[in-house]
């Protein structure tokens, strides 16, 4: 059987088995697949789908769009894009709706500095804000973010107060010797 471009694959998952202290068996348990479909995939025989990738980065703690990215599946760009929106989903400190807007800025920003949104984007070039794009959609997205987080503050008149003039001493006074 000739050898796929999965070799580079193969020998990652087992240098991440061995560092993981697991046999070619223990990891074929974990991961749910047979261990000589395992051990064909570390040679490089085998192109294990996304499927069989995404149960043995879960078995071996790792993550799967690094297993996708050595596997020909997913582009370097489109991996860390990945990464960046699960970091953003996976915040505690946010809502829902928060981390919908942060996902919009984020793709306005990627539009504009000429990259589309992936295909797992969820958040697809005029979804839930009424079609912007262009050179300022960013900007607006985030003016949008800045006043729908903040408490609004109490309106300021538009013209300053004039700087009040402390009365002058009617003497002056002497130096004391």
């Amino acid at each position: 059987m000739a050898s796929l471009n999965v070799g580079n694959l193969g020998e990652y998952l087992r240098e991440q088995r061995r560092n993981a202290q697991l046999s070619l068996r223990q990891l074929a348990d974990a991961a749910g697949v047979s261990n000589p479909y395992l051990s064909q995939i570390e040679r490089g025989l085998r192109k294990p789908s996304a499927e069989v990738l995404q149960q043995v980065a879960k078995a071996l703690r790792i993550s799967a769009e690094t297993l996708y990215v050595r596997a020909g599946i997913l582009d370097e760009r489109e991996r860390e894009e990945l990464e960046t929106r699960a970091v953003i989903l996976a915040d505690p400190s946010m809502n829902e709706r928060q981390k919908s807007v942060l996902l919009q800025i984020y793709d306005s920003f990627r539009r504009e500095n000429g990259f589309e949104p992936g295909p797992e984007s969820g958040v697809a070039a005029g979804s839930e804000t009424g079609g912007e794009s262009g050179p300022d959609a960013g900007a607006d997205t985030a003016s949008k973010l800045s006043k729908a987080s903040k408490p609004s503050a109490p309106s300021t008149p538009s013209t300053p107060p004039k700087p009040s003039k402390a009365p002058k001493p009617s003497t002056p006074e002497e130096p004391s010797h």
